[in-house]
């Protein structure tokens, strides 16, 4: 019985890992990805003023 119990808890303690790296991907997908945009829009809004 308690070994099911461990067994369980570690899965679940794999499966938040596992988001967290996917969320931690997507996220330095998104920023490679619009960064470039992103800080040319701020140079063009400094230029203005």
């Amino acid at each position: 019985m308690l070994d099911r119990e461990n067994s369980q808890r570690g899965q679940g303690l794999l499966e938040y890992g596992m988001l967290i790296i996917l969320v931690a991907v997507l996220v330095i997908v998104v920023i490679a990805v619009l960064g470039p945009s992103t800080g040319n829009l701020f140079s063009d809004a400094v230029t203005v003023f």
